[in-house]
């Protein structure tokens, strides 16, 4: 018997992990990471190099969309801890039939739920609460010159955000929108170029 179960997501590779649960009167205990599992139920290859925290406050505040490209490209498998996130993850694979899709997951702390996002996939969030605190479980070590960035307003993706998009950073903010021809999506392309373009909405 496993640790979860995995609900598969409408972008091929991507689920929805719900996590088995046990209970008493002392509380509970869940297992967050299993590889064994993992790999049975979405077929995960790569062990994990990285686990991150991150903690994000005010309502409508948005992290991403982020990603790594080849050599240094991640799956990753989010989990929230506390509060409550609309959490996205966008298909980039060229050869997919979902490319520059999304799917919108949310994860709060009181459902036994993660979102886990294969390679070949942006990721970002926005926050629903007055604080989320979110665990990461990475498969690629940080690697600033395989990071990618796209606009989480971009309207090539269009996601409906639940709330207005507020708490940019700053890298985040002035990514240019995608061109009909998007670059920079892909292995071995340079980074989108930073700025609000021309004729875009800044």
């Amino acid at each position: 018997m496993t640790s979860f179960h995995a609900e598969r997501a409408p972008l091929a590779g991507a689920y929805i992990l719900t996590r088995g649960v046990h209970k008493d009167a002392r509380g509970q205990f869940e297992r967050l990471f299993a590889d064994e599992d993992l790999s049975l139920l979405c077929g995960m290859r790569a062990p994990i190099r990285h686990i991150n925290r991150s903690v994000t406050v005010g309502r409508g505040t948005v992290r991403g969309l982020h990603y790594q490209v080849a050599p240094n490209a991640e799956t990753k498998i989010v989990t929230c801890l506390h509060g409550a996130v609309l959490d996205v993850a966008v298909d980039l694979r060229p050869d997919s039939p979902t490319y520059l899709r999304y799917h919108a997951v949310e994860l709060c702390a009181s459902r036994d739920t993660s979102f886990f996002i294969p390679e070949g996939f942006a990721h970002g969030f926005q926050v629903l609460s007055d604080r989320a605190d979110l665990l990461y479980f990475h498969t690629a070590a940080y690697a600033p010159a395989s990071e990618r960035r796209i606009h989480p307003e971009d309207p090539m993706i269009g996601i409906d955000w639940p709330l207005a998009v507020s708490g940019l950073s700053t890298q985040d903010s002035s990514t240019r929108f995608l061109d009909d021809e998007p670059a920079g999506l892909h292995p071995g392309a340079h980074p989108n170029p930073q700025g609000p373009t021309d004729n875009k909405p800044k």
